[in-house]
């Protein structure tokens, strides 16, 4: 549809993917060579920049791969929560798939149990293929990064520096994939339009007592609920930070941006001041 291909055009725009002709840019030529979602790619690329590809390229994994969440049998949702807690990470769920990913390599790692991985997957209730399906991709996306030559940082997983760095790479991307919750329970209204959503039951998130304000997702599904998948939280200052001025311009009026124009107005100065400095 016109509309769509619009969308998509004007999207890639906000990614820098395109130049004033709209062909793609150098940095759109780039991101092109990777077999992802444009917002993944931006985001892979960002991660050169912030010192955390090891990390990125385990989150483009998981979450291009199917969900690695089994459905849990009836009346086993509760014991599959407790088990999938113990990779919760508090920082949101791009951080848990670094942590099931991490765990799923060290039970395959295991020589003296074979097919010790099958049977720790059903312990957890989760897919072994999704989790060897997101080994693989991980394993392409690594030659891709070699074959164009992009340095590829240590893993840093577990540091706060490293946390904010991941944060910085996936808003670099995902600044079009944000929401805040406007009353206090869970009810997330979208900044790109009046969609409101909630928290899909496989987020770390979901039955904790602790909901984030602001939050950045990495799909919403009408299908599954209105609901929103790979949730993590962010901050209104690292959004004001990271955003493309001329996104943010474009957005629909609403309470949630006038929140964020009063940051953006805040860290102005402080900007002017960085820029003065240089």
């Amino acid at each position: 549809a016109p509309e769509s291909l619009m969308q998509a055009l004007e999207d890639l725009d906000y990614l820098a993917a395109l130049d004033n002709n709209g062909n793609l840019s150098e940095f759109g030529i780039i991101m092109s060579e990777f077999p992802l979602d444009p917002q993944l790619s931006k985001s892979l690329l960002a991660s050169c920049e912030f010192e955390c590809v090891d990390e990125m390229l385990t989150i483009a994994a998981m979450v291009t791969a199917p969900s690695c969440f089994l459905q849990a049998p009836p009346g086993t949702e509760e014991v599959a929560r407790t088990r999938w807690r113990r990779f919760s990470h508090p920082a949101g769920d791009h951080l848990t798939l670094i942590s099931v990913f991490k765990a799923f390599k060290a039970a395959t790692a295991n020589p003296t149990h074979p097919g010790n991985s099958e049977k720790w997957c059903r312990d957890y209730f989760l897919s072994c293929s999704a989790l060897s399906m997101a080994e693989m991709i991980r394993a392409e996306l690594v030659e891709i990064m070699k074959r164009i030559e992009l340095p590829i940082s240590e893993p840093d997983f577990g540091s706060e520096e490293n946390l904010l760095n991941i944060k910085k790479a996936l808003l670099s991307g995902y600044f079009m994939h944000i929401a805040r919750d406007v009353d206090g329970s869970g009810n997330y209204l979208m900044l790109t339009h009046k969609q409101v959503a909630q928290l899909h039951p496989s987020s770390s998130y979901y039955s904790t007592r602790r909901i984030p304000e602001w939050v950045l997702f990495h799909e919403f599904s009408i299908s599954e609920g209105n609901s929103i998948r790979v949730v993590s939280e962010i901050s209104p200052h690292l959004f004001a930070e990271l955003v493309p001025q001329y996104y943010f311009s474009n957005l629909p009026p609403s309470e949630s941006k006038d929140i964020l124009q009063e940051v953006i107005n805040h860290l102005a100065p402080v900007s002017a001041t960085k820029e003065e400095q240089k």
